[in-house]
């Protein structure tokens, strides 16, 4: 079994200025046109068997309508898993986060980049307390983005301060807990209790540092991720696949540690 815990779609009405907009920011290539029903295709093409998008409520003012949409393609669409999102100096944030959990949505994604804050800035802090309370994992964008490349607002050091401050969120830090900065992340965040996806890494990172942090990490604190449309599972899975690690580890990493959290 294959879970892909890192993926993005989009609204019919948002998704031709969505993917225009990011694909002039990030030029990188897409393998998908980030419809849902691409997203759903994708499954079959790269041999995945859940996908667990991770929608993002830029504005205040989109909570409600992403978590409403993101129930509509949970219940339509029986292989994508959705979490929620909130945006977190938004005046209804706590209510919100209540409806995500009685929608049924899985969880919570946050960007620090796009939602412009910091990881460790203590005014966001109620809300990961909220979202332990509620037993809602929240996967945090991590490390260095296109949209933000001078100013990273989820550096490994912050982030540890973030999970020292609420240690009783479940905490999932992104493209291998830092884009980019996977030095701090062995200096910081390796060996503690943060789960860290595989999300995009298979062009960025040494095969070889890739190996040692999962090793001194723990297999059962890494989620595979694509982070499709930018990416796609076989080249992910071939990542994870050449690095020598058990098959006990590996299969951590493709379902088992996914299907711990999401309850299945």
């Amino acid at each position: 079994m294959l879970i892909d815990f890192h993926s993005h779609a989009f609204a019919d009405k948002i998704v031709e200025k969505a993917m225009q907009r990011l694909l002039s920011v990030a030029k990188i290539p897409n393998y998908s046109d980030g419809t849902i029903s691409g997203l759903d295709n994708c499954l079959d093409k790269y041999g995945v068997d859940i996908s667990v998008m991770l929608p993002v409520a830029t504005k205040p003012t989109q909570q409600t309508i992403i978590n409403d949409w993101a129930k509509e393609v949970q219940d339509k669409y029986s292989r994508i898993y959705s979490f929620g999102s909130v945006h977190p100096f938004a005046d209804d944030v706590m209510e919100e986060l209540e409806r995500i959990k009685v929608l049924g949505l899985h969880g919570i994604k946050l960007h620090p980049d796009y939602q412009d804050f910091f990881i460790d800035d203590e005014r966001v802090f109620p809300v990961y307390r909220k979202c332990a309370e509620l037993s809602l994992p929240v996967i945090f964008h991590a490390g260095w983005d296109p949209l933000s490349p001078d100013v990273v607002h989820a550096m490994p050091e912050a982030s540890l301060k973030a999970h020292k401050a609420v240690p009783e969120m479940t905490m999932i830090l992104a493209h291998g807990g830092g884009m980019r900065h996977w030095d701090d992340v062995e200096k910081h965040l390796v060996g503690e209790d943060i789960y860290f996806d595989t999300a995009m890494l298979c062009d960025y990172i040494e095969p070889e540092q890739l190996e040692r942090i999962i090793k001194n990490h723990g297999a059962d604190r890494i989620l595979f991720g694509t982070d499709i449309p930018w990416h796609p599972a076989d080249k992910e899975r071939s990542l994870i696949q050449s690095l020598g690690i058990s098959d006990d580890e590996k299969e951590l990493i493709f379902h088992e540690n996914a299907e711990r959290l999401l309850g299945i």
